[in-house]
């Protein structure tokens, strides 16, 4: 509302206005204290929102005309806010934590706007499950399962040495125990819940397999994910899960071991990075992996990996050149398309290599890919049959051919520009594929 003269009535502000009324949110319940004033801002309250637990603890404060809401649905506190707002009486908003990290203060901000808003934020629960297990979190990566995708949650915790999880009914530490006994199987998992409640508060590390076993009830407040040989951090300039916004792709050659420079050649390689856009939060297929340049490269870019490679010797190359990167990336010993099978289904998928199963691989990576499969042969022959999978699969298909000459070095100081074999690049999207991975913080 607009301000009134004196003995006339308030104008009602057009809803698009700014809201000028104040709404103090109060973050509580991890075992900080409310903010000095916190007794008279309530006292002065013509309604306190918040969960059951939160009212209870603060009720002797409350006076017997405020209005009271249970935090439940979030539709009907809102609203209810909005009607306190337009009588200009104070509102006092209880959340967990810092309700500014994934917390209400979005909610308010979007619908009454920043302004109206007076937040003192308490210790969020990401930050006090850390502090229990004597660790910073600085370095961490930080998402929200709670009514959002788990996938997107495992595939961090697979991609990065330490992640917090947000929970949420049905993406517990069951559930995201059971996806990762699978897939990173040596993770530690630490779950808290009732973090500040002296009576019930519990802080347990204990393996994807142990975590899939247990009924874990309601009170659990975040899972902390780590890889306990890397739990401890060199101190950071820039938070964040490391190697986040890499400074270089399109590797050199050089910087994999390989077998007879049977790798992907940088030239494609960056532009099948660019087709395949991995990004934290994804899962990419590298099938085919040869030395696992494109597995290490996607890793780099922040993705979950899934590298598929038929020789025992392959397997060792891709490993070490994960391990020489300091990536993460799951290495299956196994042919396609038969080994995909125990393998989550991808965002996107990278296709090496050109026997003649590589129309039946092509097919079956895109009957399950999510967003795009990208393919690179070295044979014309097979270029037909890998175009005509992605299309029948329902995939846009484009693609170029390839062929680069590098600058050499002769004798007498001069250079020339030596060849390199010409690589078909295909790439299939799938139409209105979702964009962007919502729920993660760095």
């Amino acid at each position: 509302m607009t301000a009134a003269a004196p003995g006339t009535a308030p104008v009602a502000t057009p809803a698009t206005a700014p809201v000028t009324a104040a709404i103090t949110v109060f973050g509580t319940g991890t075992g900080a204290p409310l903010a000095p004033d916190a007794e008279a801002v309530l006292a002065a309250a013509g309604l306190v929102v918040g969960g059951r637990r939160h009212l209870d603890a603060v009720r002797a404060w409350l006076p017997e005309a405020a209005e009271e809401v249970v935090l439940g649905p979030l539709a009907p506190a809102l609203d209810a806010v909005e009607r306190c707002v337009r009588k200009q009486a104070p509102v006092v908003v209880l959340a967990s934590g810092d309700p500014g990290f994934f917390g209400i203060v979005r909610a308010l901000a979007e619908r009454f706007g920043a302004a109206a808003l007076d937040v003192r934020p308490g210790v969020s629960s990401v930050a006090a499950a850390f502090a229990r297990q004597g660790l910073t979190w600085d370095d961490a990566v930080v998402v929200s399962a709670h009514g959002r995708e788990l996938r997107t949650a495992v595939n961090v915790c697979r991609a990065r040495p330490k992640v917090a999880v947000l929970t949420g009914p049905g993406a517990g530490p069951a559930e995201l125990g059971a996806a990762l006994a699978r897939t990173a199987p040596s993770r530690v998992l630490v779950v808290a819940s009732a973090l500040g409640d002296p009576a019930r508060e519990r802080v347990e590390r204990v393996s994807p397999a142990e975590a899939a076993e247990r009924d874990w009830g309601t009170a659990v407040s975040v899972v902390l994910c780590l890889d306990a040989a890397r739990e401890v951090a060199p101190v950071r300039t820039i938070g964040g899960g490391a190697a986040v916004g890499v400074a270089q792709w399109g590797l050199d050659e050089s910087e994999f071991a390989h077998r007879d420079s049977m790798i992907t050649k940088f030239e494609v390689r960056a532009l099948a990075l660019a087709r395949l856009g991995p990004r934290l939060g994804d899962l990419v297929w590298d099938v085919g992996a040869g030395s696992g340049s494109v597995a290490v490269e996607c890793a780099r870019l922040g993705a979950a990996v899934s590298a598929v490679e038929k020789t025992a010797d392959g397997v060792e190359r891709v490993r070490a050149n994960a391990v020489a990167h300091g990536v993460d990336v799951q290495v299956v010993h196994g042919s396609a398309p038969a080994a995909l099978d125990q393998l989550d289904d991808p965002d996107a998928v990278f296709v090496g290599g050109g026997g003649r199963e590589l129309p039946a691989v092509v097919t079956a990576c895109a009957r399950r890919a999510r967003r795009a499969v990208v393919v690179a042969m070295a044979a014309l022959d097979r270029v037909p049959a890998a175009r005509a999978a992605l299309v029948e699969a329902g995939f846009a298909c484009d693609g170029v051919l390839l062929q680069s000459s590098r600058l050499a070095p002769l004798p007498g100081d001069v250079t020339r520009l030596a060849a390199t074999n010409p690589v078909f690049l295909l790439w299939g999207v799938r139409p209105s594929t979702p964009g962007g991975s919502e729920g993660v913080a760095q």
